[in-house]
């Protein structure tokens, strides 16, 4: 290809590959033979053609000189191990009933057997229904990088065997800084709403099935009904005289109500309008640096909260101050200045109140 040069002139003497003259020193050459460059012949120096870098993919000169880039390949290896992972962690806790440190730290094969025979079924039913939500909503952030080209991993589930959920849920990686205002918007709130679509009926079958007439023993863990389970719990049976809990203890779970327990947790954690959090996806799409406000006035309410309540919500504690680390206000969009348009905003503005109805403020408690 042309790159402006002039054409070589039909006097300029030959050159050697590594391009310097055949002509014998002090011999005169033509004006025209000094000013044009000295020609290489093909393949010289060129690194394509190095030994040592001949595994190395070759792109076609087209490509380079039109700027293309060839996006990264994913990895599939770590997604594919933690998945597999968070299978057996979410498995293995629902299979204990929610107590997988019933045994300590020095559980034994046998014992895990005899867990896993007993209660296979309930650990099968907790491990379905708690993905099903995790990678719904991680999906729905998914597909919309892939819409728009905005460079991201494939979900990367958190396995965390020790503790009454199994998981810390799940994340996917991308490159924000390459989405603009609406696209950073519909990659944010389309985790939370497709997680819900499942978590909702979940959550619905699981209060469906509940029994709250026994009281719970003295020390046994309870769990915090989020709003909107308070108001299932209502529906579902109106006419108990534990229909007005808040509170539902260990022996009392089923595995569809954990797993929307935990669908609601995650999701109106990840609502909460700070940092790169979805909920901060949102509020930064829809007020832009205003919202850094929102996130100064919530992290304020939050700490003024845990130290009033420090007893029942001292869990929330390591959270707070991992966003406070990861700092509070989101980075600006490649364009902010690209308009949301009415249905973003009303979508939006609606998505403000998941915090609020999904969120178990108390957490558990024992």
């Amino acid at each position: 290809m042309s790159t402006g040069e002039n054409p070589p002139s039909e006097h300029q003497p030959p050159a050697t590959p590594g391009g310097q003259s055949l002509v014998p020193a002090g011999r005169p050459t033509s004006v025209a033979a000094v000013d044009q460059p000295i020609a290489k012949r093909p393949l010289q120096g060129d690194s394509f053609h190095d030994s040592t870098l001949s595994h190395l993919p070759e792109l076609m000169k087209s490509d380079i000189e039109s700027g293309v880039q060839i996006p990264p390949q994913r990895q599939i290896l770590v997604p594919a191990m933690l998945f597999v992972a968070t299978c057996i962690s979410t498995f293995w806790v629902g299979a204990t009933r929610w107590d997988p440190m019933q045994f300590g730290v020095s559980v034994t094969w046998p014992q895990i057997g005899a867990v896993v025979q007993a209660n296979w079924h309930i650990g099968l039913a907790y491990m379905g229904a708690v993905l099903a939500i995790l990678l719904t909503h991680e999906m729905g952030h998914f597909l919309q990088t892939v819409k728009y080209g905005i460079p991201a991993s494939y979900p990367l589930c958190i396995p965390v065997p020790f503790n009454s959920i199994g998981t810390m849920g799940a994340v996917i990686g991308m490159d924000g800084s390459r989405a603009d205002r609406r696209q950073i918007f519909d990659i944010g709130i389309a985790g939370p709403l497709a997680g819900l679509a499942v978590a909702f009926p979940v959550l619905w079958q699981g209060i469906k099935a509940l029994d709250l007439s026994s009281a719970p023993q003295p020390g046994e863990i309870e769990f915090y009904l989020p709003l909107v389970g308070q108001w299932m719990l209502q529906w579902a049976h109106p006419d108990k005289p534990w229909a007005h809990e808040q509170w539902v203890g260990l022996s009392e779970l089923n595995p569809y109500f954990m797993a929307g327990w935990v669908g609601m947790l995650i999701t109106g954690l990840n609502m909460l309008p700070i940092s790169q959090l979805d909920g901060g996806h949102t509020i930064y799409a829809l007020f832009l640096d205003k919202a850094h406000t929102f996130a100064r006035f919530f992290i304020s309410f939050a700490i003024f909260y845990v130290v009033i309540n420090l007893e029942e919500a001292i869990l929330w504690t390591p959270m707070l101050l991992l966003v406070i680390f990861l700092g509070i206000h989101h980075p600006p969009t490649r364009d902010d200045k690209v308009p949301l348009g009415p249905v973003r905003w009303a979508i939006g503005l609606a998505s403000l109140l998941i915090p609020v109805l999904c969120f178990p403020l108390l957490g558990f408690r024992q």
